[in-house]
C-alpha cells in the first residue's frame, strides 16, 4: 500500500470530514419529445459518494454513462436537478457558496482545442481566474503568479505572449491545469485530461499530475475510460453505469476482484502486456447494446445485458450499499455470482 493510501484510510478511521460528499446527486436534461412535451434524461441519477483530502477517487465508465456530468455537476457547472455537493462539510447551495466553493474548486477540460480561447494569450487564459477572484494587488503580482503556474507545468515565460493555436495538444492542456491550479485550489476535476493526447505524450501529464498532487496537496476526481491510466494514478475508483454508480472500492480491489458483472466485463477488456497472461485471460463478452438514458429500463439498469440477471433484477432497482469494509456494489445477486 502507498503512503498516500495509508493517509488516506488513516483520515477514514479518524472520522475526519471529507473534502468533498456528494449526496444523492441527479441530474436529469428536459428533452423535447413532441408538442410541449418533455422528458427528462436522466444523464446522472442519483449518485453518493465521498473524496477524502489528498487522495484520487477515479470515475470509470463507457461513453454516455454520465461520467463528465457528474463531475461538472459536483462543480455546479450543471445546476443539480436534486441532491447535495457538501464541501468540507458544507453543502453548496446559494450564489455566494458557489462563488467561495470555485475558490477552491476548479476543472481540467477534455479538449484542449477547445478549452482555451484562442483569442487570448496563454498569460491571459491563466490569470483569467486571478482576475476574477482578485488574487493579486499589482500587475507584477499577477505577472509574477502566471510565471510562477507556467513553470509548474513546465512552459517557459516566453510562452505567455503566444496564442494556443501556436503549441502542440501536450502544451495546450499544460496551459489548461496552469489555469485550473491558478486559484490554488485543493479540490480539482480532471475531466479526461488525456485522452485528446498522443500516447508519448499521456505518461508525462499523468506523472505531472502526480507531482503537483505531492507539491500543492491535491484531491483529485479523476475521470477516464482509459482504465490503465486510472488505475496507475487512483487510489480508489468508482464505476458508473447509465447515470447510476454500480461498484466502489480500493483501486487494487476493484482491478483484482471485481464483484459487480459490469465490473468484471471492464476489468476483463483491460489490455495485459504479457502475452501468455492475456492469451489466459477470459473475456467476458457483454451482448446487446446500451439502453439510452432517456428510455433506461425498469429496476436494475444494467439487468438488459448482464449474464445474471434475475426476475428481482428487473423488478427492482438495487441498493448501493456496503458489502465489505470501504466496499460498495448496486447488485441485488452480488453475493450469489462471486
Amino acid at each position: 500500500m502507498s503512503d498516500k493510501s495509508e493517509m488516506n484510510n488513516t483520515a477514514a478511521q479518524s472520522g475526519e470530514e471529507p473534502i468533498i460528499r456528494v449526496s444523492h446527486l441527479k441530474e436529469y436534461f428536459p428533452i423535447n419529445t413532441g408538442f410541449i412535451r418533455t422528458k427528462p434524461l436522466k444523464a446522472v441519477d442519483d449518485i453518493s459518494f465521498s473524496i477524502r483530502e489528498g487522495e484520487t477517487l477515479g470515475l470509470v465508465g463507457e461513453s454516455g454513462c454520465g461520467k463528465t456530468t457528474a463531475g461538472r455537476t459536483i462543480l455546479h457547472l450543471y445546476k443539480p436537478t436534486e441532491g447535495d455537493v457538501f464541501y468540507r462539510g458544507k453543502p453548496i447551495r446559494t450564489k455566494q457558496d458557489i462563488t467561495e466553493f470555485r475558490k477552491h474548486a476548479t476543472m481540467v477540460f477534455q479538449d484542449p482545442y477547445s478549452s482555451l480561447d484562442p483569442r487570448m494569450t496563454v498569460a491571459d487564459i491563466i490569470g483569467e481566474p486571478l482576475d476574477i477572484h482578485h488574487m493579486y494587488g499589482s500587475k507584477q503580482e499577477r505577472r509574477d503568479k502566471i510565471l510562477e503556474l507556467m513553470d509548474r507545468v513546465g512552459l517557459n515565460s516566453e510562452h505567455a505572449a503566444r496564442y494556443a493555436h501556436e503549441f502542440s495538444g501536450g502544451q495546450r492542456q499544460r496551459v489548461g491545469i496552469a489555469r485550473a491550479l491558478a486559484v490554488d485550489p485543493d479540490f480539482v476535476v480532471c475531466d479526461e485530461p488525456v485522452s485528446a493526447l498522443d500516447v508519448s505524450i499521456q505518461a508525462q501529464v499523468i506523472n505531472m499530475f502526480d507531482e503537483l498532487q505531492d507539491q500543492m496537496h491535491l484531491t483529485y476526481l479523476f475521470i477516464a475510460h482509459d482504465l490503465l491510466v486510472v488505475r496507475h494514478i487512483s487510489d480508489r475508483i468508482a464505476v458508473m453505469y447509465l447515470g447510476r454508480m454500480v461498484e466502489l472500492a480500493d483501486a487494487d480491489e476493484i482491478y483484482d476482484r471485481p464483484l459487480h458483472p459490469y465490473t468484471k466485463a471492464l476489468m476483463s477488456a483491460v489490455p495485459v502486456p504479457d502475452p501468455k497472461v492475456a492469451r489466459a485471460n477470459q473475456r467476458v463478452q457483454l451482448k446487446g447494446e446500451i439502453p439510452s438514458p432517456l428510455n433506461a429500463p425498469s429496476g436494475c439498469p444494467f439487468h438488459t445485458r448482464c449474464p445474471y440477471a434475475a426476475d428481482v433484477c428487473r423488478e427492482s432497482m438495487p441498493a448501493f450499499e456496503e458489502v465489505e469494509k470501504g466496499r460498495f456494489v448496486a447488485c441485488h445477486r452480488v453475493k450469489e455470482v462471486n
